[in-house]
């Protein structure tokens, strides 16, 4: 495993806090990035087999975002080891306790992530008073449950397909991560005419060439059951959600889902990264190398931050929707041009753009700090 200040370069990280408390049997870490733009703005992610790695390397990833997004915000993360479906008694006084340690550190503000929500946040907020994301009861725009991701998707998706020879009627898609994200981004593209045959979560795979109920397998995640439970499919492994065939295949998971070692058995056209770091770049290549258009994360998934960020600053959420809608089509359309033009990969020219923004907030700061 790397040392998170391996992966230190001149964007970040400016600082790495490690939070240990062994009577509650607490440990996380929070990586601020760089706030070079404002206060970083990052997720709190609560899984048992995260690291310093994958924390620093999706706070870059929120650096990037953001700076791409055009916030007045920098990019941060914190993760806490634990698994998310403990007991709630449990789960709330781990998240308070946390968020305790971290009550002095104002570059960073709390949204939520893998594994939280916005009931997570609202226990935050009562401890630190600095979190996004939260219950509508608290004046919150609940990422989650409007499904703010999802729809930036859905308009990435729109212009992503300007460049591909199909259209979203009748498209065929395949969501790899079934849960907040993945379920609203199948729920807006289906209200364009795109046709859910796969889907995947914790439990399995369905597949059903022919069409997926959304809204009833919606319903029935929201009951608490997986995708397997779906009765009109076949059942698959989990892993197998990268063998069906499909137009648009959505990664809305953990990182480095899809590798070197298993991108060849990726059957599409077109890949929106809904998750942050789903893929690594090599296996971004080697798709580019076979024509494969693959949006990268930063640029396709910033809708639930644009909409934090916003709500943070009073912001309502047909506001919000407003500006995801407005940015995400303008930052995809100006990525995609760059890549027509020059032949590079698209992270690349989503990199340059990001990048350049980011240098230029620095330039404005004492001693050029991040």
């Amino acid at each position: 495993m790397k040392e998170v200040f391996d992966l230190a370069d001149d964007l970040g990280p400016a600082k790495v806090i490690h939070v240990h408390a062994p009577t509650l049997g607490l440990r996380g870490i929070l990586v601020v990035d760089n706030v070079a733009t404002g206060p970083s703005i990052g997720g709190l992610r609560m899984a048992a087999d995260v690291s310093v790695e994958e924390c620093a390397r999706l706070a870059r990833a929120m650096t990037l975002k953001n700076a791409a997004a055009g916030l007045a915000h920098g990019g941060g993360k914190s993760v806490l080891f634990a698994d998310p479906k403990i007991e709630p008694a449990r789960k709330q006084a781990l998240i308070r306790a946390f968020a305790a340690a971290l009550r002095d550190e104002q570059d960073y503000i709390f949204g939520p992530d893998m594994g939280t929500d916005e009931t997570c946040m609202a226990w935050v907020k009562d401890e630190i008073g600095r979190a996004v994301g939260l219950p509508r009861a608290l004046g919150g725009i609940p990422l989650d449950e409007i499904g703010a991701t999802g729809w930036g998707i859905r308009h990435v998706t729109d212009v992503a397909l300007r460049y591909r020879d199909f259209g979203i009627r009748g498209a065929r898609v395949v969501i790899q991560g079934f849960g907040a994200v993945g379920k609203h981004a199948a729920r807006f593209l289906a209200q364009e005419g795109a046709v859910l045959v796969g889907a995947a979560d914790s439990c399995g795979t369905i597949h059903n060439p022919q069409g997926i109920d959304v809204q009833n397998l919606i319903s029935l995640k929201d009951s608490g059951k997986g995708v397997c439970d779906y009765a009109n499919g076949e059942k698959l492994t989990r892993d197998a959600v990268l063998d069906l065939d499909c137009d648009i295949w959505i990664p809305a998971a953990r990182p480095d889902v899809v590798h070197e070692d298993n991108v060849h058995r990726l059957r599409a056209k077109l890949v929106i990264e809904g998750a942050n770091i789903p893929f690594t770049h090599g296996a971004e290549k080697i798709l580019h190398e076979k024509g494969v258009l693959v949006v990268p994360d930063f640029i396709a998934n910033a809708g639930g931050v644009i909409c934090a960020a916003m709500e943070y600053h009073g912001a309502s959420q047909v506001e919000a929707f407003a500006v995801i809608e407005d940015k995400l089509r303008a930052n995809t359309e100006a990525v995609l041009e760059q890549v027509k033009v020059s032949g590079q990969l698209p992270r690349a020219a989503a990199m340059q753009l990001a990048t350049q923004r980011v240098r230029q907030a620095m330039s404005y700061r004492r001693f050029g700090l991040y």
